[in-house]
This record gives structure tokens, C-alpha cells and sequence, in this order.
């Protein structure tokens, strides 16, 4: 008799598994004389006892019928079920959620991961390497595992991350917040799927500035919300260009993403009146805020709410590491209660442990001086990008300084849509990782870009980038 174990738990069970499998699929027809207990214990090496107990089981379950001195047999099991050749057949339909977040992700795509055969990857949304943060990184960790309470955390937030939180943003983005305004979340897109619970039915219409962040947009389509593109310029959002109607609006004023313009200030106002007169929330994405490199910023546009219309989020994502998946939110007070039940509802709080640590690295200034030594180390890396693009492209690109953040967006001036997609596959096949904007448009831009992230290169490597990205638009007839 050819049956065979799985190894998983006792052996009594794994032989009881084979038996019912082999049964079921037919392979032991109804009737059919199962070995005697030693005989079958010596084929599998097991002993009788542990054949006696699968057979004991086997009759109680009515897989095996035993007639005293004859030995035992298969029952009747009744006719097998149909098979379909699919194991997706088996699963109940989807909802339409389910649906609808299928069609709107990537998958598990983890920004650099995907590309590990580039010689130089110029991905947005790669980290900045730093294995001193990771030491650092340990010692609070281990230090918090020490002093941390291990119940169930507050959905809130740690208390001591959401004072530390409110303490950052008044000194350093001009937001004036209280503890209980803080909701700590599982970074950025915890906090738009939170909103799109909170605040949207299916159907609603949410504003986004195109080209935009596209993780918000992909979490509202899931949730069943439209999204409408308005029109960004040189200044970035134009209020003008804003729908009626709308729900909810998502804005980056302080660095559009990905185009680096910033939002002046009467601009922000027109903003915040279209906000109170159309009675929808806007959503301030203050993505890289920390990392500016000339002049003075703008305060966050939170600063400026005196409706209780902004929904101010951010994150440590991109001022530490992304594995950390800590951010925030600063929320109106007649938001606060629903949102805070919302987060309660989906996982009952973030990690205390690592909200623990974050919150002492703060308050022993381990953070900002952090944030020092990565703004240096960033413009020392956008410094290397920008001579290179200067040197090496030859006008065939017009570069958007924007003096903050972590990337460049590059608009080609002698290229359309079809030699872009035709220079970035080109360039892949040399090992320089190029990526284009469309993918964070709702409509094709007027004219082809690539989005340049320089966090993940140290100077050197990326002027030797820049160089082979001249030699790939030579090489596809883009420069001469």
C-alpha cells in the first residue's frame, strides 16, 4: 500500500490524513480490505499501537467500517464531488473592495527591490542608507523593550510620540496641535485609508493635484471613490482648476509631489476659502518636509486652517527608514473621535514598542540631529545630480530645482511620450534604472518627464548615473 506522510504533527494524525486523502480521491474504492494493523506498521515503519489508533479514529469519523475478525474495510463515502481545474474555483466570490483593491495595487512592488540587477537605480522612494541610524536604531529598541508596557497599545498613540510630535511641528512646520490631535498611524497609507473609511461613500469625488502621490490615489479607487485631476503649474495646485462637489482634496503645498513646486501663500488662501465654501476636507500631504536645502519654507498649510478643514499627515517613513511604518496625523477636533475609532477597528493600535523608541529618540534629540546629518548627505547627493544632468544632457532635459526633498523631476525638451518609454527601457538594458512621471498622472502630461530619486546613491555613483544617462540619449538619438 503506497501511502505517504506529510511530517506535520504526531504520527498517528499524519497517517490519519493520508488515509481520509486517499479515500476521498478514490484511490481505496468503498469496500476495499484495508492491511492488517502489523502488517501495514511494518510497511510504514510505524508501530501498531499508532495503526490502530488512525483505524480507531477512521471508524468513529465513518471513513472505515471494522467487522470483528474479518479486519477493516472502506465505507461508502458517497460520490465524489466535482473538481474544478482551478483552486480559484474553491474561493467565494470577491467583494467588490476586494475587486476594486486588486485592480489598484502593484502587488507586493517594494520601491528598489524589483531591480537589484541595476547598476544604478534612480527609483523615488528608495532610502537613504545610514548604518549609523541602525545601531542607533537598536540600542532604543532594546532600551524600550525594557521600560515599554507590553498590553495593548492605545489606538491613539503613545502618548509620550504624540507630545514629542506636537513639539516637532510647532518648531519646525509652524502647526499649532495638542496630544489629542495626533493620531499615530501605520504610515502614509494607513492614514488615506483611514480617510477613505471616514469620510467617502462609493461615489464620492476626490480632488487630486496631477501628477500627484498615486499610493492615495489607488487607495480611494479601492475604496470606490473618483478621482478628478487638477491642473498644476510652476506654483504648483491652481485653486481655480479645483471641481465643485468634490469630497475630500488631496494637496502637497509645501513640495508638490512629484513636480517640487511650492504653493505661495495666496494661493493657499484661495485654497482654504474653496475648502469652508464647498464644505470638504483637505488632506496636507507633508511628505518630505523635513529636507530643504535654500531658503525659508513656507509654514504648513495647517498653520494657516481656522475652519477645521485640514487634515495634516505625515511620516517617519522618509525622514528614518521605510520598514519603521510610523507616521502621523493632526486632525480637526470634529474628526478626531472617528478617526480614532476607525484606527481602533483596524488593528487596535500601532507597534508600542517602536512608537516607545521613536518617542525617546526625539526627546534626547537623537532625531533632528539625524535629520542634520541626512539633509547634508541629500544635498550633497542632489548637488552630484544636478552638475551631472548639466553636464552630461546637453539640453535635452529641464530640470525643476525645487531645493527640498529626495528627487528631481526632469521634463525631456526633445523627446515625446514613445522615445521616453524607448529611453528608459534602453538605459535598463545598461543597468541605469530610469522611471517616468506618467504614472502619477491621470491624464498624459503634456510632455514626458522622468522622476530622479537620489536617496538610494552615494555622490560618486550617481555623477557615474549621470554620465551613462548621457551616453543612453546619445545612444537613442535624444542629444547629438
Amino acid at each position: 500500500m503506497y501511502l505517504e506522510l506529510d511530517g506535520q504533527g504526531p504520527r498517528y494524525a499524519q497517517l490519519i490524513r493520508a488515509l481520509k486523502g486517499a479515500i476521498l480521491d478514490r484511490r481505496f474504492a468503498a469496500g476495499t480490505r484495508l492491511p492488517a494493523s502489523r502488517m501495514l506498521a511494518r510497511e510504514l515503519d510505524l508501530s501498531r499501537n499508532t495503526v490502530l489508533a488512525a483505524y480507531e479514529q477512521l471508524q468513529v469519523e465513518g471513513f472505515l467500517l471494522g467487522r470483528v475478525g474479518s479486519g477493516s474495510f472502506v465505507a461508502d463515502v458517497g460520490a465524489p464531488a466535482a473538481r474544478k481545474n482551478s483552486a480559484s474555483a474553491l474561493v467565494a466570490p470577491l467583494s467588490a473592495f476586494a475587486r476594486r483593491a486588486q485592480a489598484n495595487t502593484d502587488g507586493r512592488r517594494i520601491p528598489g527591490h524589483q531591480h537589484r540587477d541595476l547598476r544604478y537605480n534612480l527609483q523615488y522612494g528608495v532610502p537613504l542608507a545610514n548604518p549609523l541610524l541602525a545601531s542607533v536604531w537598536r540600542r532604543e529598541i532594546a532600551r524600550a523593550a525594557e521600560h515599554a508596557q507590553l498590553d495593548y497599545p492605545d489606538a491613539q498613540g503613545f502618548d509620550a510620540l504624540r507630545v514629542q510630535v506636537c513639539d516637532y511641528l510647532a518648531r519646525r512646520r509652524g502647526v499649532p496641535a495638542s496630544p489629542e490631535d495626533v493620531l499615530i498611524v501605520n504610515g502614509t497609507q494607513q492614514a488615506f485609508s483611514l480617510a477613505a473609511r471616514v469620510l467617502l461613500e462609493a461615489g464620492d469625488e476626490v480632488a487630486l493635484e496631477d501628477p500627484h502621490y498615486r499610493g492615495a490615489r489607488q487607495v480611494f479607487a479601492a475604496h470606490g471613490a473618483h478621482a478628478r485631476g487638477c491642473r498644476v503649474d510652476g506654483d504648483g495646485l491652481v485653486p481655480s482648476a479645483l471641481p465643485k462637489g468634490a469630497r475630500l482634496a488631496v494637496v502637497t503645498p509645501s513640495h508638490q509631489f512629484p513636480t517640487g513646486a511650492l504653493l505661495p501663500l495666496p494661493r493657499r488662501m484661495e485654497l482654504l476659502d474653496w475648502a469652508a465654501r464647498e464644505r470638504t476636507w483637505l488632506i496636507e500631504d507633508d511628505y518630505d518636509g523635513e529636507f530643504r536645502y535654500g531658503g525659508r519654507p513656507l509654514a504648513a498649510l495647517k498653520s494657516l486652517d481656522r475652519d477645521g478643514r485640514v487634515i495634516y499627515i505625515g511620516s517617519f517613513s522618509k525622514a528614518l527608514f521605510p520598514a519603521l511604518r510610523l507616521g502621523y496625523m493632526v486632525l480637526p477636533p470634529a474628526l478626531r473621535d472617528a478617526f480614532v475609532a476607525a484606527k481602533w477597528l483596524e488593528d487596535r493600535g500601532s507597534n508600542t514598542l517602536e512608537q516607545a523608541a521613536l518617542a525617546h529618540f526625539m526627546a534626547n534629540g537623537g532625531f533632528e540631529r539625524h535629520l542634520r546629518r541626512a539633509a547634508l548627505a541629500l544635498r550633497a547627493r542632489r548637488e552630484a545630480m544636478l552638475g551631472g544632468l548639466a553636464q552630461h544632457t546637453r539640453g535635452a532635459m529641464e530640470v525643476v530645482d525645487s531645493n527640498a526633498g529626495m528627487h528631481l523631476t526632469a521634463w525631456l525638451t526633445r523627446a515625446n511620450h514613445g522615445e521616453c518609454e524607448r529611453l528608459v527601457a534602453h538605459a535598463r538594458t545598461r543597468g541605469l534604472g530610469l522611471y517616468t512621471i506618467s504614472p502619477y498622472c491621470l491624464k498624459p502630461p503634456p510632455r514626458p518627464g522622468l522622476v530622479l530619486g537620489y536617496a538610494g546613491l552615494p555622490p560618486a555613483d550617481i555623477e557615474s548615473a549621470m554620465r551613462l544617462l548621457g551616453r543612453c540619449l546619445r545612444e537613442t538619438g535624444l542629444v547629438a
